[in-house]
């Protein structure tokens, strides 16, 4: 099942095409806004889920082309980014220590929004490509052989970054959390319409321009071993997300004016923009690029306000 936000909230099912209205099914489900309706929704959805199948193979479907879609999961309780996930084509020789970080859910967008490029002293903006998992149940001290049972579904996800800012160190925090620099969806994929999760192709475009292309059978931690770490520090609630990382090798700098698209096979694709006030700008090499050039680092930038001063 492919369930998704739109126009005023509704909550939709997808069907073909089409997207059904099934807003009235979980009318019952205690609200303040509608993070509380998808993650209700998500814990019980053995009560629901029969009801959501029979209303959207009655209901009237409106093109999913001419609703606005909004971000699947509005507001999770936490974000957790798996960091340095995969092997990187066979270039790292030995996975890298199992780490993460969290991202504040107040940094997601949905398709067709804006990733806005702040005025911050950053060397580069780049958004990662992923594959988030989506938790179905309280998970406290999972094990790895029961971890895949915790799994609702999955969704589109990208993790804004704004590299380099000062202090150096450990610098996540702001680097990572910043507002619209978590898009997410167009829609959640339920765990039982994707048969094996790593195994699936990610493929991020920059204005049409393929840049990531990579399998999630490269990573490094596998999604159980990803789970059972997170929750043997602090618990998941339903409706919260794990993203398992990125290769990082076909990252490019986003800049003002470019359109994303990224499509994690079977997920459908999801499209949004970038928006920089100061017009900054970098070339559009890959970080694989300069690899190839045996250049080091990313990509310096080349105009506008926090470049570099020539010497």
């Amino acid at each position: 099942m492919k369930i998704c936000f739109f126009d005023d909230w509704k909550l939709g099912v997808l069907n073909g095409d089409s997207v059904v209205d099934v807003s009235d099914v979980v009318k019952d489900i205690p609200r303040i806004g509608p993070g509380d309706v998808i993650n209700g929704l998500i814990a019980r959805f053995g009560d629901y889920r029969a009801k959501l199948q029979e209303a959207a193979s009655k209901g009237k479907g409106t093109p999913v082309a001419s609703v606005r879609l909004r971000p699947p999961l509005p507001k999770p309780t936490n974000i957790v980014a798996m960091a340095v996930n995969y092997m990187e084509d066979g270039t790292r020789t030995e996975p890298a220590p199992i780490n993460a970080f969290h991202k504040s859910p107040s940094a997601i967008i949905g398709p067709a929004e804006t990733m806005v490029l702040p005025d911050v002293p950053a060397t580069i903006f780049e958004g990662e490509a992923e594959m988030a998992v989506i938790i179905g149940k309280r998970a406290t001290k999972v094990s790895q052989a029961d971890a895949m049972s915790y799994i609702f579904g999955y969704c589109n996800f990208i993790d804004g970054s704004a590299r380099g800012l000062p202090p150096s160190g450990n610098t996540f925090y702001q680097m990572k959390s910043r507002d619209t620099f978590c898009p997410i969806g167009p829609y959640i994929v339920t765990a039982d319409e994707i048969a094996n999760p790593h195994k699936l192709e990610i493929k991020l475009w920059v204005n049409g321009e393929l840049k990531q292309n990579f399998n999630t059978d490269d990573m490094a931690h596998k999604i159980p071993r990803c789970i059972e770490w997170v929750t043997s520090i602090h618990s998941l609630e339903p409706g919260d997300i794990i993203a398992t990382g990125t290769n990082h090798r076909g990252l490019s700098g986003f800049q003002d004016g470019d359109r994303i698209d990224l499509e994690v096979e079977g997920l459908g694709k999801l499209t949004f923009g970038v928006r920089d006030e100061l017009k900054r700008t970098w070339s559009r090499e890959t970080r694989l690029d300069r690899q190839n050039k045996g250049l080091e680092g990313t990509t310096p930038q080349i105009t506008g306000k926090h470049a570099p001063k020539k010497s």
